[in-house]
């Protein structure tokens, strides 16, 4: 074993790195989202501090090369991701606080967090080959077995994280375990002197990975579940809706509030959910629909109670959180309920269905979204799927003037250049064109242009939010080469 110890030590190294940079991406997650900006943070402030800890160990290698040393810096990274579990809700409340510009607090959350146990675990690797180099002549294929070996336990540590770890435990479990194994190799490298200082400190991290679990349940038992999932970071909690005062059950998604019901009735909580029954107006004869975005499947369980003679496929790419669903929002089976889980974009490519409605929850986050589905491709895939008078139907966050609205004239100019005839319904201030809403656009298949008047007095009231002014021809469309939505969607922070 000891002949082998150094290629174990930057095997694990390599791996950990790996783990702590995507498990880093669900820390994030609840309080600055997964967007593009998000992962260029973490990325780039990771690789930075690993290119630090190179040069570092390289220095410190030179001047003192032994395993004692390199045990304490394995050591010492152990411990720095051991700080990040308990501080890391603080610290990201605390910066969403204090610093307003979103591409800034990416920044500065991801220092503050990752950075300074990257440099520690980015220093293993130069130390390690300074130690294991035994001639000049062997020392090129020496670097290089440790680099590959390094190497190789980052493919690893890729994968176990995103196939293994995150779907089976949480974050702060997985950042113990991390803090364990480091701490183990540590105690494997390092004689007698030292370990019983690692041994207390390992009794630790064991054991606040068992009040973990205690705490968890106990979260659980209060109805407050913290799940990670291939996907997302979803958190589920009960509260109080602002507007009716009821008690509600909330599901969060990366931070941003995608699903809600009352838990003592079962009317629609978000007021733009509403709005989707605009598609009884436009088609009234409406059989089919397909819903791309499930969550926790308010509007389906309304739907289906609504229309009883009407079927809804729903496209949710997240199994877990249909599994969350029924589990904890009384989602039921239904014969006219087909459940698919896959992305939005792909089933529109494949699929052979036909729709009298398509309806669009997929860009309900402030963070980022699924720019596949934003595009002129995606837009024609759902023309392709409606019958010959279908409506789209999609719900959008946005303002529609000013640099707030550019997704909307984005999406607006997109949705023109495949619709005959398409329109936009503020949901909260109709006659706002700078106000960050729920925007419902629609868009008609058939040539026919439609009325906007009924006789169903809340499709009235809602029909009377229809926008009636020109909207701005200044964004260019979205295409599959050309869809900057992470850049509009900034503009909204």
């Amino acid at each position: 074993m000891k002949k082998y110890i150094l290629e174990l030590v930057v095997f694990v190294s390599g791996a950990v790195v790996m783990v702590f940079e995507i498990v880093g991406s669900r820390v994030l997650s609840p309080y600055i989202g997964n967007s593009v900006f998000v992962w260029t943070s973490l990325i780039g402030i990771i690789l930075g501090s690993l290119s630090l800890g190179y040069w570092l160990g390289g220095k410190l290698s030179d001047k003192k090369a032994n395993y004692k040393t390199l045990s304490w810096i394995i050591f010492i990274s152990a411990i720095l991701i051991s700080v990040v579990t308990l501080v890391k809700e603080p610290t990201l409340i605390f910066l969403q606080q204090i610093i307003e510009n979103f591409k800034l607090r990416s920044i500065l959350s991801t220092i503050t967090l990752f950075s300074l146990p990257s440099i520690f675990l980015g220093m293993v690797s130069p130390y390690a080959v300074k130690l294991k180099i035994n001639s000049l002549e062997t020392s090129g294929s020496t670097v290089g077995n440790l680099y590959a070996i390094s190497t190789i336990g980052s493919i690893v540590g890729t994968f176990g994280a995103g196939f293994w770890l995150i779907p089976i435990f949480g974050t702060t479990k997985i950042l113990l375990l991390l803090s364990i194994i480091l701490a183990l190799v540590s105690i494997l490298l390092f004689t007698k002197k030292g370990v019983p200082a690692k041994l207390y400190f390992l009794a630790i991290i064991i054991s606040s990975l068992l009040i973990t679990n205690i705490v968890d349940a106990a979260k659980i038992a209060n109805d407050f579940i913290d799940v990670d999932t291939q996907y997302s970071r979803i958190i589920i909690h009960n509260a109080t809706d602002s507007t009716t005062k009821q008690r509600i059950k909330r599901m969060s998604i990366d931070g941003n509030a995608s699903s809600a019901m009352f838990l003592e009735n079962d009317d629609l909580v978000f007021e733009y959910t509403k709005y989707y029954d605009l598609a009884k107006h436009f088609n009234p004869d409406f059989k089919t629909s397909l819903l791309l975005g499930g969550a926790a499947f308010s509007y389906p369980k309304y739907y289906l109670r609504e229309y009883p003679d009407a079927s809804i496929d729903v496209v949710e790419i997240d199994p877990k959180v249909t599994k969350l669903a029924k589990e904890y929002f009384r989602l039921e089976e239904d014969s006219r309920l087909q459940i698919f889980h896959e992305d939005g974009r792909t089933f529109l490519n494949t699929t052979n269905k036909k729709y009298d409605v398509v309806f669009g929850d997929a860009f309900s986050s402030f963070y980022s979204l699924p720019y596949q589905l934003t595009t002129k491709e995606a837009v024609q895939k759902t023309y392709d799927v409606l019958n010959d008078n279908g409506v789209a139907l999609v719900n959008i966050i946005s303002a529609i003037e000013g640099d707030k609205g550019k997704f909307l004239r984005a999406e607006y100019a997109t949705y023109k250049s495949i619709f005959p005839h398409v329109y936009i319904v503020p949901v909260a201030n109709p006659g706002d064109a700078f106000h960050i809403q729920n925007i419902m656009l629609i868009a008609l298949k058939g040539d026919v242009p439609p009325s906007f008047e009924s006789e169903d007095s809340e499709i009235n009231s809602r029909l009377d939010h229809v926008w009636k002014k020109e909207i701005p021809d200044d964004i260019p469309i979205l295409t599959d080469e050309y869809a900057p939505v992470d850049y509009y969607i900034y503009q909204l922070m």
